[in-house]
């Protein structure tokens, strides 16, 4: 397993110590899964918001077709299609329990980083390490950003129920001098 100093992303900001949390049962190990995880999520959850706001829903999800507000178009599946959600939410326990497995094997043997699952498709991350880590580092930074933005999508869809695109033209419209 990489020490702190050597994982990507490390800018060395850890105001609450999490890094050093050996004592209480949860390791930085899995702490750095979990960030993983969370940043791929969230690349494609503001990926998904968008595309969707630009240009619809995905045929066949007529329960959608026309809210701007990813937020209210979940609401309104769920309301018409309960059962699309709960299909949603076992394949999502079936892919955590895939993918505990395999963190939980890579963290006893040290064979896997945080994070892979060994798929590189394009090669990207074979050849140059130095390559290879630039593109680590920028996957977390990035990821951490679609964090926020994720958040901000999904609060802001709750708060006015404006969708990401729309709430940014009407606020540029609005303080246009």
């Amino acid at each position: 397993v990489e020490a702190l100093g050597s994982m990507a992303g490390d800018v060395g900001f850890d105001p609450l110590g999490l890094s050093n949390i050996d004592d209480v049962g949860i390791d930085l190990y899995w702490l750095r899964e979990a960030e993983i995880k969370h940043c791929r999520v969230a690349m494609l959850a503001v990926v998904g918001f968008l595309q969707v706001e630009l240009f619809g829903p995905a045929p066949g999800c007529e329960a959608a077709a026309g809210i701007k507000c990813q937020t209210d178009a979940f609401w309104a599946l769920w309301n018409s299609h309960p059962q699309y959600v709960a299909a949603s939410l076992l394949f999502i326990g079936i892919v955590e329990m895939v993918s505990g497995i395999a963190a939980t094997s890579g963290r006893a043997s040290g064979d896997r980083a945080p994070g892979d699952f060994g798929l590189d498709p394009l090669g990207y991350m074979k050849g140059d390490p130095a390559k290879s880590s630039r593109l680590m580092a920028q996957e977390v930074a990035n990821g951490r950003l679609a964090m926020w933005a994720a958040s901000g999508l999904i609060v802001q869809g709750c708060t006015n129920h404006m969708g990401g695109v729309e709430a940014i033209t009407q606020s540029l419209n609005d303080n246009m001098f």
